[in-house]
């Protein structure tokens, strides 16, 4: 007679990721995205995870959870390089959810961040509402535009004219384009110092993702034979009954002074047969707006970016430098990683800082998610003590720790990971 008793279904193991399972691990990520990926951007993948920083989740043979990490060296206030955890590749089979899975892999990995010594992990989020239960806070902002050149143009400074654009071949200048990449890394929070490798992810060019746009094109801004900035971007042809209406879709820009940025926005602004430049991955504070003639022709628009977690409070703290003189005595609150709770005393200037624990009454009270907000200077902390997300414990605390909490420009992540 057959037996249809319920058997209680066999625990889900979490592993640590082999080389053998990475493509299984990978389909099982593609799959809950719901989206192909070109064979390029796969290799790359492949060549670029790190396997020791892998976790799975496995019910038998079958493979319903990942997530990875990424061994980053970020951009903080002051220039420092801080070593962070480049969270990604997480996902959970939509056959697993609401069994705490997530929960699961996000508790392993910060407990694995924590025991490498990395005081801060940082993700990009496919839902936002997924991440802040575990300590993670928006720390950066991307501003987008859509650009009609016909209507709006660069007004550049004199020194433009020293400046002359080229056309190149974009990977026989990748090591010029890194080396403009890599000066502009200190000065601006949230950027990753670009690890080998990294180098070749904003050359990925899969013909699938043109969208019947040209190959990748290249241009480099040079003074007296120096390379001082460059862009890439494609060239998606169209037509309308009036004439051309070709886009630039461009991909990045960068350049070491003002007067090589317009230049390249000038270039841009000509190309022939197109009335449209879209971009979506600038820092908020960008030149851009200040740059044209008329900004409502640049139909301009904000959306989040990096989300960042402080893993070790103190350390994390004292990594960066602050605007101006702070010592404040910090009431932390956090659930997930209990070994950040409690009082923490701050102390700092734009030379450097302390962080360290202390039986002190607090000054201010906040969330290790508000921490994170703030932390790479791009959100002021009376900003979130406006949405009741900071209390000031001790009258007059909030304002002058909210000004050292900035940062002289904005804090931004140029590329996904």
């Amino acid at each position: 007679m057959a037996d249809f008793t319920e058997r209680p279904a066999a625990p889900v193991e979490l592993r640590t990721l082999t080389a053998d399972e990475q493509q299984g691990w990978y389909d099982t990520l593609l799959r809950a995205f719901g989206a192909p990926e070109p064979p390029e951007m796969r290799a790359l993948r492949n060549e670029l995870t790190e396997t020791d920083r892998g976790l799975g989740l496995w019910d038998g043979a079958e493979c319903v959870g990942t997530a990875g990490a990424f061994s980053f060296r970020l951009s903080v206030p002051g220039g420092e390089l801080v070593p962070a955890a480049g969270v990604s590749m997480v996902s959970v089979a939509a056959t697993h959810r609401r069994r705490g899975l997530l929960t699961r892999l996000m508790r392993r990995q910060l407990d694995d961040v924590r025991a490498a010594g990395e005081p801060l992990a940082v993700l990009t989020a496919s839902e936002p509402a997924i991440y802040g239960r575990f300590g993670y806070g928006i720390a950066t902002w991307h501003l987008s535009a859509e650009i009609d050149p016909r209507l709006t143009r660069p007004e550049v400074p004199p020194e433009t004219e020293a400046v002359r654009v080229r056309y190149a071949d974009p990977r026989a200048v990748t090591a010029a384009c890194e080396a403009v990449y890599a000066r502009l890394v200190p000065g601006r929070p949230g950027m990753p110092a670009r690890q080998p490798g990294w180098e070749r992810l904003p050359l990925l060019d899969p013909e699938s993702d043109r969208d019947g746009g040209s190959a990748l094109q290249c241009v480099l801004a040079e003074r007296d034979g120096e390379t001082v900035g460059y862009a890439r971007f494609h060239v998606v042809p169209g037509w309308e009954p009036g004439g051309p209406a070709g886009t630039v879709r461009l991909r990045d820009v960068e350049a070491l002074d003002p007067a090589a940025y317009a230049a390249l926005w000038r270039f841009l602004c000509g190309i022939d047969l197109t009335s449209r430049i879209t971009v979506k991955t600038r820092p908020v504070d960008d030149a851009l707006p200040h740059l044209m003639t008329d900004v409502r022709r640049c139909r301009l628009s904000v959306r989040d970016g990096l989300y960042a977690r402080l893993v070790e409070v103190g350390a994390a703290l004292a990594a960066r430098t602050y605007q101006v003189p702070v010592d404040v005595v910090l009431e932390v609150r956090d659930a997930f990683c209990p070994w950040n709770e409690g009082r923490w005393r701050l102390s700092g200037d734009a030379a450097g800082a302390v962080c360290e624990r202390t039986a002190d009454p607090a000054e201010l009270a906040l969330s290790v998610r508000d921490l994170g907000c703030a932390y790479l200077g791009g959100t002021p902390l009376a900003s979130l003590a406006a949405a009741g997300r900071v209390r000031e414990v001790r009258a007059g605390a909030l304002a002058p720790v909210s000004a050292a909490f900035g940062s002289a420009v904005a804090p931004w992540l140029p590329h996904g990971f």
